[in-house]
């Protein structure tokens, strides 16, 4: 039997919510409850609409959406017509993507939708469990509150993939693509590859007990809380054949100190990707798992790539 390997921080990110805190989103004008109801493609004072290639940089704008008695905060950068959103990795929040929305909106002209998940930025906390149904929920009640109801690019990095594979299984319809940032794939979590994780990451759950009130540790043990039973039932999700979808892996993947368990990650973006023909793998060459600090040029060339293939 092989010994689990000690985790590294980017490696028990695929299984919790923990990152080094990002600083907040600048430029971001909050708005009141009545604000959170306006439709991103309708005009406001607060943000501006852009071409392709526009000069001028839209401002995103704060909303702040109920759902299930807490409020979890969206910000919107006005476009026309389609829409963009991008979901941040495990404990990072909607700041994670401020380099990148400004030049995906200038290039694409859509709206481009970033949000903080439950318990990070300005969203409110949720005690228990994280739960990614929870998490598709709170994403599909800012989206209908916003007025969008199809034709969404989604945008996914690690544990954002499994909110991603959920929401396009049981709502195909709304997405017209999807590119997938080193992302937690069902096809990683087997009955060999859960335990793995879960023993070597547990001194950092057992660490992040002793200051739970810290938002990433608050994270961590939410996390951990009851993760390999829901990571069975991930493995258990199919992405639907009608979406089409980029598959990026990082070089290093997050198992840089276990080249076991880097290839289980490899393998199962090969195996995700080879399920059906719209489907292509990118390798994000000379990156760490943090592929879109590492490599945002990437990131921006496949995104802008699928939204131009589907409009």
């Amino acid at each position: 039997m092989s010994r689990t390997p000690r985790m590294s921080r980017s490696t028990y990110r695929v299984l919790s919510s923990v990152a080094l805190l990002a600083l907040a989103a600048g430029g971001v004008t909050a708005c009141g409850d009545n604000d959170s109801a306006s439709s991103p493609t309708a005009s406001s004072s607060a943000t501006s609409s852009a071409s392709p290639g526009s000069a001028t940089a839209a401002e995103p704008k704060l909303h702040m959406v109920n759902n299930g008695g807490h409020r979890v905060a969206f910000y919107v950068t006005q476009g026309n017509g389609s829409t963009i959103v991008l979901d941040s990795g495990g404990g990072e929040y909607s700041s994670q993507w401020k380099d990148i929305v400004p030049k995906l909106h200038a290039a694409t002209g859509a709206t481009v939708i970033t949000y903080d998940r439950a318990g990070l930025g300005k969203s409110d906390v949720v005690p228990g469990a994280w739960k990614a149904e929870s998490a598709v929920s709170d994403l599909k009640a800012g989206l209908k509150k916003l007025g969008v109801t199809k034709d969404v690019t989604l945008v996914s990095h690690s544990q954002a993939g499994e909110i991603a594979n959920y929401l396009a299984q049981d709502n195909p319809k709304l997405l017209s693509g999807a590119v997938l940032v080193d992302a937690n794939l069902p096809q990683f979590f087997t009955d060999e590859e859960i335990p793995r994780l879960v023993a070597g990451t547990q001194p950092e759950v057992d660490a992040a007990k002793k200051d739970p009130e810290k938002p990433e540790n608050r994270q961590l043990i939410s996390t951990a809380e009851g993760f390999a039973a829901a990571h069975k039932a991930f493995h258990k999700v199919t992405w639907p054949a009608s979406v089409p979808v980029t598959v990026m892996v990082s070089e290093k993947t997050p198992f840089a100190g276990s080249p076991e368990d880097a290839q289980r990650w490899r393998d199962a973006a090969a195996s995700f990707a080879q399920e059906a023909p719209n489907r292509t793998l990118v390798t994000a060459k000379g990156t760490s798992h943090e592929v879109p600090t590492d490599r945002p040029d990437l990131v921006l060339k496949e995104i802008e790539a699928m939204f131009a293939a589907r409009h």
